[in-house]
């Protein structure tokens, strides 16, 4: 009987979608549920590959009616793992990974599973880019979804201000565009908001001319020097042109072929850059780096915008654990120094890192009600972040990252939403300005009351919406499912 039902249940499933459905024991289930951080360790009830639009809305209309909890992955590239629940429905985006380019409206169309990497590449056969994630294994959708830091959003802005138009899916599986002109309310809230209004199907971007020759890479100091040169750097960035971004990490030299041997592990700070102007240009504006005088490692030249793009990479190896902390800093005063100074040398291995990244220039001229992004005027962005390979290596690098933020972190102000852990929901809060977060909630109310989209950084719906469909206990069929308890679909057809 179980068996016969649950032969239904996946036969009703599969007529409301072409994709593959991938259950425990099938092939290719455990790689479909793998996420970047491999301390995430879930199973749902049923993987949906979805092959189009059409397959994004009938998964969505089926975990509603069934009151299954419903999990978005485009990629998996986020900390909380959040793409996958145990026992829920994951929408897997992975496979949609079409992109058009058009280069006389300097524009790109993309779908949800398309990587930074394969975008950047694709824009950049024609000299274009748009501001992107800096490691290149990081997907497109989420990473813009929620704001979209990258090494051109001093001059360009940040990946949100460069969304055009957004192909969304909403709660009741209607597919719709949205845009500046239809929906702009909705449009406003997708820019900065996250997923917690729909499945983004389609994105469209504003392309800009970039490359594809930059002058980017990093030079590298003693972390016994990390006070001067935090407090240069604080100085350097200030005043520098919009066309060049430059971060200030901590972190340990790694084992890597640009390395001498001699430099393997030893603890240092970097001054990591990307100039978009001319060669002449970017000597020019670099030039200050020799006030800090020798530095121990200088790799810093001109290449390909692809190859900057693809600087912290190994980053974002699929499997590391991964644990951190963020926030915005109104700046890089004396107490935020003397901070990281004190920790410069402690940083446990080779593939963490302390960024500290300025914001400025096109960020700061957005206005603070044009998008759903809050702490535009902060004048950095603060991450700490351990990433590890082995669990026994848990426990020291979680320390690390608690003992550097129990004293950074009054120096921080709010913090950027996709560098959030699973923090609670007043953490979430923080990272929208006050009278953006009531927006927010406002639109989550109108578009998705019953919180179907909740697992993010949730934003509430206002009062009046429900959280019925957050709760994971299963739901009667209602319609069109022929079968009388949602478990009945893990059985074998």
């Amino acid at each position: 009987m179980a068996g016969s039902a649950g032969q239904a249940a996946y036969r009703d499933l599969r007529g409301l979608v072409r994709g593959l459905l991938l259950r425990p024991g099938d092939d290719g289930y455990d790689a479909a549920r793998r996420v970047w951080n491999g301390a995430v360790d879930r199973r749902p009830m049923v993987i949906v590959r979805c092959a189009d639009a059409g397959d994004v809305a009938g998964a969505v209309r089926y975990a509603v009616r069934q009151g299954i909890e419903l999990s978005i992955r485009s990629t998996g590239h986020n900390v909380t793992g959040c793409a996958v629940s145990d026992g829920g429905l994951a929408l897997d985006l992975s496979g949609m990974r079409g992109i058009r380019i058009d280069p006389d409206r300097r524009t790109a169309v993309v779908e949800p599973g398309v990587l930074w990497g394969d975008l950047d590449r694709r824009a950049q056969e024609h000299g274009l880019a748009t501001t992107g994630g800096r490691i290149s294994t990081t997907g497109v959708a989420g990473l813009t979804l929620g704001g979209g830091f990258g090494w051109l959003m001093r001059r360009y802005g940040l990946a949100a201000d460069n969304l055009r138009s957004v192909d969304l899916v909403t709660a009741d599986g209607k597919p719709s565009r949205v845009d500046g002109a239809r929906e702009a309310e909705l449009f406003w809230a997708l820019r900065g908001g996250g997923g917690n209004f729909g499945v983004a199907t389609s994105l469209e971007f504003a392309l800009h001319p970039v490359g594809p020759l930059v002058t980017g890479g990093a030079a590298f100091y003693p972390a016994a020097a990390a006070a001067r040169v935090l407090r240069w750097y604080r100085d350097f960035i200030r005043d520098a042109p919009d066309v060049l971004s430059a971060q200030c990490n901590l972190l340990k030299l790694p084992s890597a072929p640009f390395v001498p041997a001699e430099l393997h592990g030893m603890p240092a700070v970097a001054v990591a850059v990307c100039h978009l102007g001319a060669e002449a240009d970017a000597e020019r504006d670099l030039a200050a780096l020799g006030d800090l005088g020798p530095p121990l490692l200088r790799r810093i030249g001109r290449m390909r915008y692809t190859s900057l793009q693809r600087l912290y990479d190994m980053a974002g190896r699929f499997g590391s654990f991964v644990y951190g902390r963020a926030g915005y800093l109104p700046a890089l005063d004396d107490r935020a120094v003397a901070v990281l100074d004190g920790r410069a040398e402690a940083v446990p291995s080779p593939h963490c890192i302390v960024m500290i990244s300025p914001l400025g220039g096109a960020v700061a001229r957005v206005g603070p009600t044009e998008t759903a992004v809050g702490h535009r005027d902060a004048a950095f962005s603060v991450s700490v972040d351990a990433v590890w390979r082995r669990p026994a290596e848990a426990p020291a690098h979680r320390d690390w990252v608690h003992r550097l933020w129990d004293g950074l972190r009054p120096c921080t102000s709010g913090v950027y939403v996709n560098e959030l852990g699973d923090e609670g929901p007043e953490r979430v809060r923080s990272a929208y300005d006050p009278a953006s977060w009531s927006r927010l909630r406002a639109v989550k109310a109108r578009h998705d009351p019953a919180n179907v989209f909740h697992l993010n950084q949730n934003i509430p719906p206002a009062d009046g919406g429900t959280t019925a469909s957050a709760e994971k206990t299963p739901v009667a069929v209602t319609e069109k499912v022929g079968v009388t308890s949602v478990h009945e679909l893990r059985e074998r057809p």
